[in-house]
Formats: C-alpha cells, structure tokens, sequence
C-alpha cells in the first residue's frame, strides 16, 4: 500500500476503483478497504487483501441516499426514516439488494448492508470515482480495526493499493447496523450509533447474538479486533474489577485497558486510559490495543469494561470478540 494525501491523492485514489483496485480510505468511525461493489473481481481483491473469510459481507458505502436506493431491491419506509435521520453517519441499514450488487460484497445472499459515510475525505472521494465502494475496515482479518493511516499500512503494507490519509477517525467503532429488510428491524451488530437514539426513530429493536448459520452483517460469525496479545475482559464494576486485577495479575507482565477510574487506581500497571466515558473509549479502543500489543514483557491485556449504554454497547462487543468464548467474566 502507498499512502497519497489531498486532492492529487483523492484523483488518483478514484481512479484506481474505477480500474478495479483497492484504496483504503478514512472514515468517521474506521479507516474502510474500499473497491467498486458492483465488479465480483474488484471486491474479491478485498478479500484477498485482509484474508478474510468468503462467507463474510461487506458494507457498500455510497455518497447519499439516491445511492443507496439504487442498490436496494426495496427501500422500505423504516430505511427511509433512518437514513433522513442518520446519514451521512454511523448507521448501516441491511436492505434486499439489487442483482448488479456484486455476490462477493453480499457474501451470496439476498441482502446488502449500505451506508452514507460523515466523512469529507470519504464522500469525496465516493462522489469522484462514482461508483458505490464495498469497504470493511481496512486491517488483517482478525486484528483490531484500523483508526489511522499508520494502521492500516502496519496490517496491509504489502497489498497492492492506496492509502488515502485523513488523519485519525473521530468515533472509533465501526457503524451500527440494522436490518429493515424484513417487517421487524433487527441490530445486527452495535456501533458508533447509541441503540436509544435508534429506538427513538425505529421503535423497539430485536436483538441477535452470534451463532451458526449465513452472517447478514459483518462482525456476526469470527473473532474479530484481537491483537497479538490474549485479552482477558472483566465485566465488572471498577471496585470488583480493581481488586481482581491486584489480588490475580503481575504488574510485570500484564496491562490494564479500563476506563480513568480503573487506571488511576492501579499505576503499578502498564495500560491504556480509556477515559471517563463511552465515547472517548470507543475513540481510543483500537489504538490502544494496537498499542499494548508493542509493549515489551507483556504476556496479556486485562480489559475492564462494565458501561452498555449509547457506544458502551458497541466497547462491550469489540472487547468480548478481543478477548474470545471463555476469557471474560
């Protein structure tokens, strides 16, 4: 991957997804892999790229809603509402999907997941290749999204495509998404929107949790946004959560990802500050995965984390799929 800036890097960004190539590229919530979603040659490129499995969808990314409407089979009046309210932004609707949609980007089902990215560099770029943009984060699958160009050419360095630099993601997960392709909708998976603010527009949501079968959103099936390192995840009040880490865990070779809280009460631990609530540690949660996984002498990372409200409930997802079945509490 090469790293191109501007608008001589957007040009040139767009003119490789219009010749079927990949580009990496900022948005609000994580840097995207992006490629034209209606060419099966081009988005497979994606997933050779991230080593990801076949089985798994992409999100297509487009500049607005007209966009969106034309990939979708049937835009029902539940997607209309949410993305009038919602988009350019953090939400994913899953619609059934057109036939030019690219099999590969729907990993061979009836459905796409679309969204309108609040993201300059982004919507330019959509806008000046002209093309809607199959793109999950732009990381090795497995590994913790990527938040920073520098992330993104850590994981990809010897692909063959672009990285458009935009400098840091503001939110820091990836976008909530719902699927309004049947009577009821349904949070496939939590993200940088709250579940609240979406019942406020959507009425009540069900709910899925992980299992066998076809995933309609990625994030659904495999361990995703694991470092180097093994993640232990306590799902404790910070009191409870302080005393396990002093009473079980060496200083010497174990670091602390927890809120303020939990950190100012255990400085004999290497870690990551989080900070006081759900936003800011959505915002710093990849880096600083990414960032422990270097420390020397490490052998785990001790996660607290307790808060679901608003993108607590995204934290808690991210961090449960870190640290894999059985190594949590």
């Amino acid at each position: 991957m090469r790293r191109v800036v501007g608008e001589d890097g957007i040009r040139e960004a767009a003119a490789l997804l219009c010749a079927g190539g990949i580009v990496a590229f900022p948005t609000e919530t994580v840097y995207g892999l992006g490629a034209d979603a209606l060419s099966d040659t081009a988005v497979r490129r994606i997933f050779a790229a991230k080593g990801r499995p076949s089985d798994n969808p992409l999100i297509v990314h487009v500049a607005d809603q007209e966009g969106a409407r034309r990939l979708a089979r049937r835009w029902s009046d539940l997607a209309e509402r949410l993305a009038a309210r919602f988009w350019p932004g953090p939400l994913t609707l899953v619609v059934p999907a057109r036939p030019e949609v690219a099999s590969a980007a729907r990993a061979g089902l009836d459905t796409v997941g679309v969204r309108c990215p609040n993201h300059p560099l982004a919507l330019r770029l959509l806008r000046a290749a002209a093309l809607p943009l199959a793109a999950p984060s732009a990381n090795r699958s497995g590994r913790p999204s990527p938040t920073t160009a520098e992330a993104v050419l850590e994981d990809l360095a010897g692909a063959d495509g672009l990285v458009l630099d935009g400098g840091p993601s503001g939110i820091g997960v990836e976008s909530t998404v719902v699927d309004v392709s049947t009577g009821m909708p349904v949070l496939l998976r939590p993200g940088g929107l709250g579940r609240e603010e979406l019942e406020a527009v959507a009425g009540p949501l069900l709910s899925v949790g992980d299992g066998a079968g076809a995933p309609r959103a990625p994030g659904m099936k495999y361990r995703h946004y694991a470092p180097t390192l093994p993640v232990r995840l306590l799902r404790l009040q910070p009191e409870a959560a302080i005393e396990m880490i002093r009473t079980h865990f060496d200083p010497a070779d174990t670091a602390v990802l927890a809120a303020t809280a939990v950190r100012q009460a255990l400085t004999a631990y290497r870690g990551v500050d989080l900070g006081p609530d759900a936003d800011s540690a959505a915002a710093g949660l990849f880096e600083g995965l990414r960032r422990l996984e270097r420390e020397p002498g490490l052998v785990r990372i001790v996660a607290v984390w307790s808060e679901t409200r608003g993108r607590g409930l995204a934290v808690m997802n991210r961090l449960e799929k870190a640290a894999g079945e059985g190594h949590h509490v």
